[in-house]
């Protein structure tokens, strides 16, 4: 039985999902490990929803250390056909200014210590990767932003460093001249894993402030950028809920079938245990 159909992963600031009702909480096992906390599940606008922290509840988890497929894998083992991702962000561009969102369609991975796929020991498989994000809930999100009145744009490049420390200058000032938009330490992951997953993937990247390139920086306080933060959380509850009650109900993308060609081991060749462990994936084409 279906328990959820929208995955919501919480990021920095937002580890509640205001506005769910009918809530219980379920631990998730999966093979690939413990999920960053327990899902919250209920119901949002009248969808099944399931909802993570994504640095676990106190935000205890540093990007690095996040066990991005358990979470994702989680979310295909409750269900979720969509998953809303919302995580902190660092501008790039000046007219993406705190307090803003972006809608991310493109992503470049400077990432170093962390796994990516569900694939490995004895089975092979690449999904089409070119258009990351699923154009249906990003959609959705901006029409949720807009409803909540909240300054959105759709569309960018977001950036996903290693961290835990942010850039330097000269790294900074690299993104920019790359074109790219925002820059984070989560995201990235996320969507890889969820495209494996054949389920929906959309980031809501809250902008909290300029990264170092900007001059004026340094001038900026911790207390701005928590003020900042709390604020672009509450927006973010308001701008997800809205985007819950317009994700339409029937999916058309290509994201629930992203699979179907990209296995490519020969099926008598791929381990049982293989087999066993990631039959919630690709069982259906084995």
């Amino acid at each position: 039985m279906q328990q959820a159909e929208i995955g919501i992963i919480g990021g920095s600031g937002l580890y509640a999902m205001p506005g769910l009702t009918k809530i219980h909480e379920v631990e998730v096992q999966t093979p690939f490990g413990a999920p960053s906390d327990a899902f919250v599940l209920g119901e949002l606008e009248g969808r099944k929803v399931a909802f993570l922290a994504r640095h676990g509840r106190g935000h205890r988890l540093m990007p690095s250390e996040l066990n991005f497929r358990a979470n994702l894998y989680a979310m295909k083992k409750l269900g979720v056909e969509r998953v809303l991702s919302a995580s902190a962000v660092g501008s790039l561009k000046q007219e993406h200014k705190p307090g803003e969102f972006l809608l991310p369609d493109q992503f470049i991975d400077r990432t170093f210590l962390r796994s990516s796929t569900f694939f490995g020991d004895g089975l092979v498989a690449h999904v089409a990767f070119g258009d990351p994000v699923c154009e249906t809930v990003a959609l959705a999100a901006l029409a949720g932003a807009r409803s909540a009145g909240v300054t959105a744009k759709h569309g960018g490049v977001y950036v996903c460093m290693e961290g835990p420390q942010f850039s330097t200058r000269a790294e900074s000032n690299l993104y920019r001249s790359w074109g790219a938009d925002v820059i984070g330490m989560t995201n990235l992951q996320e969507a890889k894993l969820a495209r494996e997953a054949e389920i929906c993937y959309a980031t809501l990247a809250m902008v909290t402030d300029y990264d170092c390139w900007h001059e004026g920086h340094d001038s900026v306080t911790v207390d701005e950028v928590v003020a900042v933060l709390k604020q672009n959380a509450a927006n973010a509850a308001e701008t997800i809920r809205a985007a819950v009650k317009a994700m339409p109900q029937e999916r058309s993308c290509a994201c629930a079938t992203a699979l179907q060609f990209a296995i490519l081991t020969d099926r008598a060749l791929i381990p049982q245990e293989t087999r066993k462990k990631l039959d919630l994936l690709v069982g259906k084409y084995l």
